[in-house]
């Protein structure tokens, strides 16, 4: 168990940063420093304790990142409860499956999904409110009891704090480190999503880790654009960011490209955190295409040109990502090989680190001056322990498991998967595949679930061949699944790439096949694949933007 206590992290840090920027919102410009949050958090307590919410109850948050939404997560820790964060882009059934599963007696939602449920299918829920503004107003009260209480909510705070809400006056609960604080309800690539119950010294395991990186300063600023509903985007966007005192920025939309360099430019971030999506979308648009040239592909043969040709690449690169951040953090999938490699070349200050959510989600990371290539990083120095279960863990392939302070207390009313995700020595079973270096260096090949069987017996591991399609000519998304014993590409094409480039559409079949061909010839003979079939929406994905396998191996 760690020394730091989770909770009263956030009260100390918010008196030592009481007058710094906290939390801005991109679109309104609206902002929060650190004296205006802790005073919106004390106003959500009296919401909580209204609503009859003690300590351990669950309370029920859904909505697009904002700064209301962030305001219920960190009261509702703060106040002793226990916050479910639940993604917006769950279907409406799945949101209610988790909000009746997780017990919750109190919901915030945003009004336009809330329209969407049935208060009929959550008996269990009191009251609903809005997340829309910080006025939460009340979108359902099932006794009637909670309206009056936000209507007056400025009213009570007048009366409790006559000075005015003072630095002195944030006093939050006691919450032992042992207490789960979170449950983190998951969207995975293989199947039904779980509860993951997650401990305040679980999340102390990551932002402490965090901490002694010295990833942050007070003052600096970061970029939120990543669903604050998962836990990776949780951990470094938010709750790190404003544990040490720096003003984070919520971009509250889909972070396109356009928008995402409009906001790097203008915030000119400290750190980026992001998902490979976001990273291989702009070398695929921005990069590749020059890479393709015949002027550069010639520079690029010679030495002390192609060192240039390098050195302007990054300097764009950098510049065109705000010009001020100290490396990019990628995670949350399998970074593109050809993608890693090309950044390494060019010595872009990138790393990618490895997680899950069962971890909250940290498990392995290394400065991207210290980034061993093809790797995620070194595990935890005395935080968590790998071990790769294979007679050679060096060489052979095998699971990595995983334990240590960051590892979750188990699934919520769910014993059968808790048993079953750990060793009976207690290991947790992460179900990946991978391999580990005497400096514990953890070397990913694919997940255990996805690794197929080729036609005598070889391990086959689709996502490496996805790795190669997905770089070829008009390729936006592949998943190799397998059938009837053969290897099948599924395709969703770059039609935007396609009608930029006035390609017609009837020429993907053709296209698709000089694709095959050149991805057979990078291939071994068991790894061929035998079509290309096209899909004409994209593939459903996880929070992190992982394809969900399962849908498609059918």
């Amino acid at each position: 168990m760690l020394v730091q206590n989770f909770v009263k992290t956030y009260e100390t840090g918010f008196r030592k940063n009481w007058e710094l920027p906290a939390l801005s919102d991109f679109s309104t410009k609206e902002r929060l420093y650190y004296k205006d949050l802790a005073r919106e958090i004390a106003r959500v307590h009296i919401l909580l304790k209204e609503a009859g919410i003690t300590q351990g109850d669950k309370v029920a948050l859904v909505g697009k990142n904002n700064i209301p939404w962030c305001v219920v997560y960190l009261a509702t820790f703060t106040y002793g409860a226990v916050i479910i964060p639940i993604l917006q882009d769950f279907h409406p059934d799945n949101i209610q499956y988790i909000i009746n599963h997780s017990d919750a007696k109190l919901l915030f939602a945003e009004e336009s999904l809330f329209k969407q449920f049935n208060t009929e299918a959550i008996p269990q829920v009191k009251a609903a409110l809005s997340t829309d503004t910080l006025d939460f107003a009340c979108l359902y009260d099932k006794d009637n009891s909670l309206s009056a209480v936000v209507s007056s909510l400025e009213e009570r705070m007048q009366t409790l704090y006559p000075e005015g809400y003072r630095k002195e006056d944030i006093r939050y609960a006691y919450v032992h480190n042992s207490e789960v604080v979170l449950i983190n309800y998951t969207s995975g690539t293989m199947g039904a999503s779980k509860g993951v119950m997650l401990t305040a010294n679980n999340l102390t395991g990551n932002i402490g880790y965090a901490h002694h990186l010295e990833l942050l300063f007070p003052g600096q600023d970061i970029i939120s654009f990543l669903p604050l509903a998962h836990a990776y985007g949780a951990a470094f966007e938010f709750l790190f960011a404003l544990s040490e005192g720096c003003h984070v920025t919520l971009l509250g939309k889909k972070p396109s490209p356009q928008l995402l360099l409009q906001a790097f430019t203008e915030i000119k971030p400290t750190l980026i955190v992001c998902v490979p999506l976001i990273i291989e979308k702009i070398y695929k648009k921005a990069i590749q295409p020059k890479l393709e040239q015949s002027s550069i592909r010639l520079a690029l043969k010679l030495p002390i040109i192609r060192n240039l040709v390098y050195k302007k690449m990054r300097d764009g690169l950098i510049e065109a990502l705000g010009g001020n951040f100290y490396e990019v953090i990628i995670g949350g999938a399998a970074l593109n090989q050809e993608v890693e490699a090309f950044f390494h070349k060019i010595k872009f200050p990138f790393t990618v680190g490895y997680g899950m959510t069962e971890c909250g989600p940290l498990i392995s990371y290394d400065h991207y001056f210290d980034f061993v290539p093809a790797s995620c990083g070194h595990v935890l120095d005395n935080i968590m322990e790998v071990r790769i279960d294979s007679e050679d863990p060096y060489n052979i392939v095998g699971e990595i498991q995983v334990r240590g302070e960051n590892v979750m207390k188990g699934y919520y009313k769910n014993e059968e998967a808790t048993q079953a995700a750990f060793t009976h020595d207690g290991w947790l079973r992460t179900g990946d595949l991978g391999t580990i270096d005497e400096k514990k260096h953890i070397f990913i090949r694919g997940r255990s679930k996805a690794m197929l069987l080729g036609p005598s017996g070889q391990n086959i591991y689709p996502e490496e061949i996805e790795t190669k399609l997905s770089n070829m000519p008009y390729v936006a998304e592949c998943l190799v699944v397998q059938r009837d014993k053969k290897l099948i590409a599924l395709v969703h094409p770059d039609y935007e790439q396609l009608d930029s480039d006035k390609v017609k559409h009837a020429k993907l079949s053709e296209i698709m096949k000089k694709n095959l061909t050149q991805l057979n010839n990078r291939l071994a003979n068991y790894e061929k694949v035998a079509a290309i079939e096209i899909v004409s929406e994209e593939f459903e994905k996880t929070p992190k933007r992982s394809i969900k396998r399962y849908l498609y191996e059918s």
